[in-house]
């Protein structure tokens, strides 16, 4: 599997890099910043997040909405926060290129002038909205939040949400704000895709003629964290006004491209990858204790998390769900995973290799991986030897990543109805959610 590409870097440290795809008369702008919620630090969370929204209120040059000028030219745009990366992107028609890249280049080197008081308070109040919507209002939306602060120590940068805090964001001020984009939203922390329709040098012509101006901003302070380890487990519970209980476990696990990441990825849908799997039919089919499971490799940038999610049956405890979960975890080194289970899980990893070739632009779409493996990897044509690991792994790599990480001590959270703290797990606390 191959995306082809040309990177060139300019001088003041940006990454180009260009996909020529002649088939459609569009062309997908697509621009990473290597900075998220990881970058942050304690009293000062949800920075990150925050300018993906100030990024759309105007630059210096265009001191207007960002989504009116393309939407009138027939782009679709949008962008989004990690805890590892910001990014943002336009899907344009070819003509309209030169307005996509002029106005990304001008909040890149041109932002702060425009950025007010009243523009800050503005989408500061939009974005605790969005914690509350999302989050707070929404059903068992706290669990992730007191499941990240119980896995990692308070000091990791994992250990907080991406979109922060609603104390640290009240806290903010506007030079606290200014000076977070000085310090990652520039040149040398950025790397931008142009793919579609349009000869690689011509891109890199109109990226240096738009960008090459564009200061290099200063080095950005390395990401110093301790490897997280779980000395015990714990249990934690969590009112939430919902109707059924839900149960969380959650381990830590190899970071992004890391040993075993893939096959504990592998391991997730072997387990939780639709009605097929060990745990829905043995949870969902055979024994009748859940509605629902699933099961992940969240992976990261400094580390991962594996994280088994389940929704209880009317009368059924948590307690009684959570051993059935362990027990079917524990058949995992008695029953090893088949060749069969892992062929199939290797077709369903390879399938959705190929789905994301279909798009140039967009989440996920060719611009996308290649701004991704070269953000993460260095190498923005990573893509062939990100889907070998999976071919590579056996059920004797499986059995060893679940050995090595899931035999270590664990989170688990019960969410349980309001007023209905007996249904918690047996010997859980109360989380304690910011």
């Amino acid at each position: 599997m191959h995306i082809p590409f040309v990177r060139r870097t300019l001088a003041n440290g940006l990454d180009v890099i260009v996909h020529e795809d002649h088939d459609l008369p569009i062309v997908a702008v697509n621009l990473w910043y290597h900075v998220g919620s990881k970058n942050e630090r304690r009293g000062r969370t949800g920075f990150a997040h925050l300018f993906e929204h100030l990024m759309f209120e105007g630059s210096a040059h265009h001191d207007h909405g960002f989504f009116a000028p393309l939407q009138r030219a027939g782009a679709s745009l949008n962008g989004s926060t990690s805890s590892d990366r910001t990014n943002y992107w336009e899907v344009v028609p070819a003509g309209a290129l030169d307005l996509a890249l002029w106005l990304e280049s001008d909040r890149m080197g041109h932002l702060l002038p425009a950025l007010t008081q009243a523009k800050f308070d503005n989408q500061r109040d939009v974005v605790l909205n969005e914690r509350r919507q999302n989050y707070e209002n929404r059903p068992y939306g706290m669990a992730g939040i007191a499941v990240a602060e119980a896995l990692y120590a308070e000091d990791h940068p994992y250990s907080w949400p991406t979109i922060g805090y609603p104390d640290d964001l009240r806290a903010a001020s506007l030079d606290d704000v200014q000076d977070f984009f000085r310090t990652y939203y520039h040149s040398r922390n950025a790397s931008l895709v142009l793919a579609g329709a349009i000869p690689a040098d011509e891109a890199f012509a109109l990226a240096e003629r738009y960008f090459g101006d564009v200061p290099p901003g200063p080095d950005v302070p390395p990401v110093t964290a301790t490897v997280p380890v779980l000395a015990t487990g714990s249990r934690l519970h969590l009112e939430d006004r919902v109707e059924l209980p839900r149960l969380y476990l959650a381990w830590h696990s190899p970071a992004l491209f890391g040993d075993g990441d893939a096959d504990l990825d592998l391991l997730a849908d072997v387990l939780g990858g639709g009605k097929t799997s060990r745990l829905y039919r043995a949870l969902v089919v055979e024994q009748e204790l859940a509605t629902e499971v699933t099961a992940m490799q969240y992976s990261r940038e400094l580390s991962g998390m594996f994280q088994v999610i389940a929704t209880a049956r009317p009368d059924v405890t948590l307690d009684r769900l959570h051993d059935a979960v362990v027990a079917c975890l524990a058949e995992v080194r008695q029953a090893p995973v088949t060749v069969d289970e892992l062929r199939r899980s290797q077709v369903q990893a390879e399938a959705h290799f190929i789905y994301r070739l279909q798009t140039i632009g967009g989440f996920s779409g060719k611009s996308d991986q290649l701004n991704a493996y070269n953000t993460y990897c260095g190498d923005p044509g990573y893509v062939g030897e990100d889907l070998a690991r999976y071919g590579r792994a056996t059920p004797a790599s499986l059995e060893a990543a679940a050995a090595r990480w899931l035999s270590a001590p664990y989170v688990a959270l019960g969410v349980v109805p309001t007023g209905q703290t007996a249904l918690a797990l047996d010997g859980a606390t109360q989380a304690v959610v910011l």
